[in-house]
């Protein structure tokens, strides 16, 4: 299976075009508080332009069902990062509203701490990112991948599951991510920004063609 990749925090029809133009399988947009975030009528006007086989994921950080339910439907998403400790209702909740085809990611984080793995059949994928004292996502840090391929990733549920590897992600490092870890995906933000919300061309061009290179290897 190739490679996921993910080009997060989308905020206009020409950014998220780019990433579908570049070969990503998925774009995200941020419904929470970032410099990223975007309305489900902003999005509502992006995705019915882009390619009906490219993933259109929501990234939300402590929202209710009914919160994220009255998003994905207007804003016309194909899945969910649930990007904090989601009650084990919340899946469960969303697969029976949007079906099996429904993407459901679950985000852990990476610290001091080796995450625990949630025990939940309803979660498609895990996203293992870092985080700071003010940020839970979009850090552009890193996380210790040596120690996290010794450990989490070596965890057979977790690897039936699928891994995304995001924080701190870059064109230039993200050969070395997937060489060490060996992930179902990749997930990057700030690392093809020129700016918060905006991303550079050449630098989503290169992730993308670094990462499928570095996954045939």
């Amino acid at each position: 299976m190739s490679l996921w990749i993910k080009i997060c925090a989308n905020t206009t029809l020409a950014d998220a075009q780019l990433a579908a133009d570049a070969g990503a399988g998925a774009v995200g947009f941020v419904f929470a508080p970032s410099p990223r975030r975007v309305t489900p009528a902003q999005v509502a006007a992006i995705t019915p332009h882009l390619p009906p086989a490219l993933e259109k994921i929501g990234v939300f950080v402590d929202a209710s069902f009914e919160e994220i339910a009255s998003t994905v439907e207007p804003a016309g998403l194909t899945g969910v990062q649930l990007h904090f400790d989601a009650p084990r209702e919340l899946p469960a909740q969303l697969r029976i509203r949007f079906g099996r085809n429904f993407r459901i990611l679950r985000v852990v984080h990476f610290d001091a701490a080796i995450p625990a793995l949630p025990d939940d059949p309803e979660i498609d994928a895990l996203m293992v990112d870092s985080r700071t004292a003010s940020a839970v996502g979009g850090t552009g840090t890193t996380f210790d991948w040596n120690l996290a391929a010794a450990t989490f990733f070596r965890n057979a549920l977790a690897k039936e599951r699928g891994i995304v590897v995001a924080g701190g992600l870059t064109p230039e490092n993200v050969a070395e991510a997937i060489a060490t870890l060996h992930p179902w995906g990749v997930d990057v933000v700030s690392g093809v920004e020129s700016a918060p919300g905006r991303k550079d061309p050449a630098k989503v061009r290169a992730f993308i063609s670094n990462a499928r290179t570095a996954s045939k290897s």
